[in-house]
């Protein structure tokens, strides 16, 4: 064997250095052609915004000024006009909360594909709850005020149709991810269509339901506060009365209120989880 072909032998082979990047030149072009996009819209955004300088840097002032006319709160107006309003309010989320399930849960099931095999019934479910989240309270709350006048249905229909959709949606997620052991045994052994949604399907489905409705319950409570802005009942018709009348005082009473009661719901759904769950 001669020295050169020994040296060859003895030498590493040299290989190709490799050059490692985190993207790809497509994903950093995706990348900034994205950057770029943002940039443009935030552009656009504040141009036709057409913010007034004078009013944007006077706003410290005019806060301040607010701020010192809510105070001191005006307490004496609480038992006789806030609390009412506010019982109002309550009763407006829990009504709308409990007439949003007559309507959610058969629309849950049709969505559900395990329950319900049929596309066209499942699609057309779906269409609903996407039809009811579309649409936000306040709006159903000016189409109900439109039709039924002011007042506290208007704002019972507005929280029950506006949760059709949000109950339902997770409802049927949750329809869909039990275990299908159970419900195939049961429909082996001949039983009723009730008795494999009782005995079935509710028992595995039971936890999430009761965490959703609790959940809506407590949004609820906090959009039954505004709606009666429009004229739909609760605290919010007070809201509306005391600053068109420049009661700052009343406002400030009002808008703690409504802290306070959303505070308490919090509270009171994180217990009530926790002794169901």
């Amino acid at each position: 064997m001669s020295s050169h072909t020994q040296s060859m032998e003895q030498a590493p082979m040299s290989q190709p250095q490799r050059q490692w990047q985190r993207f790809t030149p497509l994903q950093r072009l995706s990348r900034y052609l994205v950057y770029l996009v943002i940039v443009a819209a935030f552009v656009i955004s504040v141009r036709t915004v057409e913010v007034i300088p004078e009013f944007l840097f006077d706003a410290p002032q005019q806060m301040a000024d607010m701020f010192a006319r809510m105070w001191p709160l005006e307490w004496a107006s609480y038992p006789t006009t806030i609390h009412g309003a506010l019982m109002e309010t309550l009763h407006i989320a829990t009504l709308g909360t409990l007439l949003c399930l007559l309507l959610a849960v058969p629309l849950a099931l049709l969505n559900a594909g395990n329950v319900v095999a049929s596309p066209w019934l499942n699609w057309l479910a779906r269409f609903f709850l996407v039809s009811s989240r579309s649409v936000n309270s306040l709006v159903w709350a000016l189409l109900f005020v439109a039709v039924f006048g002011p007042g506290v249905i208007a704002g019972v229909l507005a929280v029950a149709l506006r949760s059709v959709g949000f109950v339902g949606k997770l409802l049927a997620e949750a329809i869909e991810e039990i275990n299908m052991g159970s419900i195939e045994a049961l429909r082996a052994t001949g039983a009723s269509t009730a008795s494999v949604l009782i005995k079935g399907y509710w028992p595995q489905v039971m936890p999430a339901f009761f965490s959703i409705v609790l959940f809506r319950w407590d949004i609820n409570v906090r959009e039954s506060a505004v709606l009666g802005l429009v004229g739909a009942g609760g605290i919010g018709v007070v809201l509306s009365d005391a600053m068109n009348l420049f009661m700052w005082e009343r406002v400030a009473t009002v808008l703690m209120s409504i802290l306070v009661v959303v505070l308490l719901a919090e509270w009171l759904v994180v217990q009530v989880r926790k002794r169901l769950l």
